[in-house]
């Protein structure tokens, strides 16, 4: 049988992360555990461990519960590899070595055993937004894989004042500080029901990778769902 499926085979490497295609992550796993986001695995090859992450401790539990950031996790280990994907959305790798990034919680994928993370409130935006705007930072050394909803742009903070749609944003480096701005003017032009009258803003040293969408839409949650303060505590 002639077939043209050899260009879908798979790709070797020597590192534990990279990718398959540019929406679809394969990770050599060699005793190494993974997080990954729930429900991204869509196969996997060899003996390969899965359970519930948890949430990272009674902190953590709280900040997840009160703020609905951070992503349902599970844990990946063995001696296998798995592929992992989310709606066919791109994916990207970032190597931290002793460093933190701060990414918004649905455009985190995956991360190797070596990263640490945590629920952090953005910087100026507690009183301009609520209950706040919060992310997930993650630190020390090893992989990430974020999403984006089609291909990003990498912004050099430094370079000029930079300013972005919360929602389109996916992830910052360290050195960058983050504060809201309002656009009074803006408001007054496209009406009151526009959410860029609020932006975030960036300063410092450093990159904001920025998406071509606000996020993918969901349908809401039910009541006592994986994405409500209830379901949150249930699941964990």
């Amino acid at each position: 049988m002639k077939t043209t499926l050899s260009q879908f085979n798979e790709i070797e490497s020597t590192e534990s992360f990279h990718l398959q295609n540019s929406k679809l992550l394969k990770v050599e796993l060699n005793q190494v555990t993974i997080q990954a986001k729930l429900g991204s695995m869509v196969a996997y090859q060899g003996d390969v461990s899965f359970e519930h992450a948890g949430s990272g401790g009674l902190g953590k539990f709280m900040k997840k519960a009160v703020t609905g950031e951070g992503q349902s996790l599970m844990k990946m280990s063995g001696s296998g590899e798995v592929f992992l994907a989310d709606t066919a959305q791109d994916i990207h790798l970032l190597y931290l070595e002793n460093d933190k990034i701060t990414v918004n919680g649905p455009n985190l994928l995956a991360f190797d055993s070596g990263i640490d993370w945590d629920i952090e409130r953005v910087q100026g935006a507690g009183s301009m937004m609520g209950g706040g705007l919060f992310n997930t930072s993650l630190k020390g050394t090893g992989w990430v894989a974020v999403l984006t909803d089609g291909p990003p742009v990498l912004l050099d903070v430094s370079a000029a004042p930079t300013f972005a749609d919360a929602q389109a944003v996916v992830t910052w480096s360290s050195g960058v500080s983050t504060s809201m701005k309002t656009d009074f003017k803006m408001k007054n032009l496209i009406g009151k029901g526009s959410g860029e009258t609020v932006q975030m803003a960036f300063s410092g040293q450093g990159w904001v990778l920025v998406q071509p969408s606000e996020g993918r839409i969901y349908a809401p949650p039910t009541s006592g769902g994986s994405n409500s303060p209830l379901g949150n505590l249930l699941g964990n």
